[in-house]
């Protein structure tokens, strides 16, 4: 795929647009927004990305032999944003466990976002040049994301993820104020330096985005070997995801199956590259060094498996979800927790 600097430059240059226009929203009038600001914003960046993928159709698909550069950017996409929903929901247990202030929540977010979008473009990086020097780490990406495939099927519930070794570690080493003051990382208390919950939330955002690059990575690369690809599919899927926490809010939890169709998502992209890296195997212990006659899987049957995967996820979650809350249990299918009326928080009238 022929990229210009220009065109390259160009897409840099949006997102840090996009980006730094996001951080002045929320930095001017920290708030819980509305459903129809979500909504509005949600699908403003979702027509930005199919824009995209069709303009990728226009400019690059016609002018390269066999070209299906906009089917991978759209595979890449749909698979980085159902990876980047499950994100999601581990931001929501961190929100939780740390009880955030509705008010601080689009700032703790956002940095979340940022980060991920940092840590992302650091291991497409390092992705890109690993591919380009050894063929064998398609071995390398495909077992790992059948193993993380596993580890979704065993771990569904995410229980400890807002609390992990390094938070423990932040608190065991200073002294943890009380005290809430929107992204303000420290606070002076009885005279003493003191860190503030936000820079426990930062911490634990920080480190989740740092595992989920490392599922995202080698997932995206199975679907495209192209980094402007594999960047910009990256950057539509992180791009509304602050809006979506919002809009989806408890319809978050309905989507019960999402780790299960998510492993078998990855798993399926994590036998692709096992076929390609045998496709293209130079290891001399493997077929003496020869490539093994394998068949490959089309972008096009990829794109099929995706959506099809994704919808049926989707929509047995909901079905499944709904039956269960209206037999009065949980999404999960636990028993519903009696509640006081004091225990109800309080509606905000500026977001009715």
């Amino acid at each position: 795929m022929n990229v210009s600097t220009l065109e390259w430059s160009i897409t840099v240059g949006v997102t840090v647009a996009v980006i730094l226009f996001d951080i002045i929203i929320v930095a001017r009038k920290p708030h819980e927004p509305s459903i129809k600001e979500c909504a509005s914003y949600l699908a403003v960046y979702v027509s930005m990305a199919i824009a995209f993928g069709f303009w990728i159709m226009y400019f690059h698909d016609t002018s390269a032999k066999d070209g299906d550069y906009s089917l991978q950017f759209f595979a890449g996409w749909l698979t980085e944003y159902s990876l980047s929903i499950d994100n999601l929901f581990i931001f929501l247990i961190i929100m939780a466990s740390f009880k955030v202030p509705r008010k601080y929540q689009q700032e703790a977010l956002m940095v979340g976002i940022v980060l991920a979008l940092i840590f992302r473009a650091i291991f497409i990086a390092l992705g890109a040049v690993a591919i380009n020097n050894f063929s064998w780490i398609f071995y390398i990406f495909g077992a790992f994301l059948l193993y993380t495939a596993y580890t979704l099927v065993k771990d569904t519930d995410h229980d400890d993820d807002g609390d992990n070794a390094v938070v423990r570690f932040a608190r065991k080493r200073f002294t943890v104020s009380e005290q809430w003051d929107g992204l303000k990382l420290f606070v002076q208390e009885n005279g003493k330096r003191a860190i503030t919950p936000m820079f426990l939330v930062i911490i634990a955002l920080g480190t989740t985005d740092l595992l989920f690059a490392l599922d995202s990575i080698p997932a995206i690369y199975g679907l495209t070997k192209e980094p402007y690809l594999v960047f910009t599919a990256n950057v539509f899927a992180l791009m509304g995801l602050r809006q979506l926490y919002f809009l989806l809010g408890d319809l978050l939890k309905r989507l019960i199956y999402l780790s299960q169709g998510l492993s078998v998502l990855l798993a399926f992209i994590g036998v692709k590259l096992i076929l390609h890296a045998l496709h293209e195997n130079e290891l001399p212990f493997i077929n003496g060094g020869e490539h093994v006659k394998v068949p490959e899987i089309p972008t096009l049957v990829s794109l099929g498996v995706i959506v099809v995967v994704l919808g049926t996820t989707a929509v047995l979650s909901l079905v499944v979800s709904g039956r269960r809350v209206r037999a009065g249990l949980t999404p999960e299918g636990d028993k519903v927790d009696v509640v006081s009326d004091s225990d109800v928080p309080e509606r905000d009238p500026e977001r009715d």
